[in-house]
């Protein structure tokens, strides 16, 4: 007989992946910790394998969760889609800018759903610097930027926290004095913040890779030069942490959405934000 995955428990799993805790994700979503830890267990028993690992720290993703992400968030996705989007024809243009970490995740898969629904519409996705994205805002290029509250180019309509974990390369021994980091150059907001971290634990650190971009972040990682601070969404397989208890706990961080005054009614607008309001 077929088996088939609920969206109830899918909705459970995201938000605790989201979250980086089973407390934290039932205080979001308004259940009880023991029954969200119930729909997350009744998930693994339909996936046949464990999703997450737990620790007193939180949780972090093992291979099976990693791999049943991605589907996860796009079903998800699909499901508020069709609900909404059935029906409505929407025209137009909608320049949505990004932070590099959420334009290497599932959101411009579910931008590409959204503008699939509706031939009509035209959506163009830009992932620049600080002073290029704001300019791209004021000159109309743009209508959307969702980023760390303090790039958005002007006032947020919406926040939300995220949490970030720790990829760790192949061979990377995570007790190491001084631990090997990789980290994102100066422009990253929350470099400061992670070694503030790293500080506060009282580890002892060296920097052995910097970039100002997630793709040398990630190949420095994947070559093994130690361990990076990201979000889960762009932590690849065989880069999760299996002793989180060893490495210090990290920092959240804050999104925010900025969107244009001049686009206020405009429905292809209003959907793509609450796309990404959905997804992120």
């Amino acid at each position: 007989m077929a088996r088939d995955l609920e969206i109830t428990l899918l909705r459970s799993f995201v938000a605790v992946v989201r979250a980086g805790s089973i407390s934290r994700a039932a205080a979001t979503l308004g259940h009880t910790q023991p029954a969200l830890s119930q729909q997350v267990r009744k998930l693994e028993s339909a996936v046949g394998r464990p999703l997450l690992y737990r620790s007193p720290s939180g949780v972090s993703l093992t291979r099976a969760g990693e791999e049943l992400l991605p589907y996860a968030e796009r079903i998800l996705s699909l499901c508020a889609q069709a609900l909404t989007e059935t029906g409505r024809t929407l025209t137009g243009r909608c320049g949505i800018g990004l932070l590099e970490d959420l334009a290497a995740s599932q959101l411009p898969q579910v931008l590409a759903d959204l503008a699939r629904l509706h031939p009509g519409a035209t959506l163009e996705v830009l992932s620049c610097s600080n002073a290029e994205m704001r300019e791209a805002y004021e000159a109309g290029r743009v209508q959307l930027v969702l980023d760390e509250v303090p790039h958005i180019p002007g006032p947020p309509r919406w926040t939300v926290r995220r949490p970030l974990v720790w990829a760790v390369g192949q061979g990377v021994d995570v007790t190491a004095d001084p631990l090997p980091v990789v980290l994102f150059s100066n422009t990253c907001s929350w470099r400061t913040s992670v070694l503030a971290s790293l500080e506060h634990s009282e580890r002892h650190w060296r920097v052995t890779f910097e970039s100002n971009s997630l793709v040398g972040v990630l190949a420095a990682v994947r070559a093994g030069l130690g361990v990076a601070a990201l979000m889960p969404a762009n932590l690849e397989p065989g880069m999760v942490c299996h002793d989180p208890d060893a490495l210090p706990a990290l920092p959240d961080v804050e999104l925010g959405v900025a969107r244009h005054p001049r686009t206020a009614g405009d429905p292809l607008i209003d959907a793509v934000e609450t796309a990404l309001r959905r997804t992120v």
